[in-house]
């Protein structure tokens, strides 16, 4: 689960936009495609044309998740820092009405400008 209070990071990878479409293929409605997908050691995160879906894996068979929605239309705001030549990491903040801001720590190897060129198209 996002711990909305503690402000949690997760660190993640890219992976095939196909591994994050087979996460959340029972979640998705009519219309809704996964556009990128990242993922750590168990959990990952997912971004479709309407909302981004956090699956947080839990217990020690993994069977457990808890699926966290952020629609588009509920961040107010985001930022994103490039990684660089000391600090290899990239990070993808939200501001969301009534929750603060949630951080995402993505690998130097993600493409964050792709990435925050495709949530503007869907929040602006």
């Amino acid at each position: 689960m996002i711990d909305f209070k503690n402000k949690k990071v997760f660190k993640l990878s890219g992976e095939k936009v196909e591994k994050g479409a087979k996460a959340v293929k029972d979640l998705l409605i009519s219309g809704e495609e996964v556009i990128d997908s990242y993922s750590s050691v168990r959990d990952r995160l997912v971004f479709t044309n309407k909302r981004v879906i956090s699956i947080n894996v839990q217990g020690v068979t993994g069977t457990k998740k808890d699926y966290t929605s952020i629609p588009y239309k509920r961040i107010q705001t985001f930022s994103i820092e490039t990684s660089g030549i000391m600090d290899l990491d990239a990070e993808l903040s939200f501001y969301i009405s009534s929750v603060g801001e949630i951080t995402f720590q993505l690998s130097g190897g993600s493409n964050i400008r792709g990435l925050c060129a495709a949530i503007s198209e869907h929040i602006l």
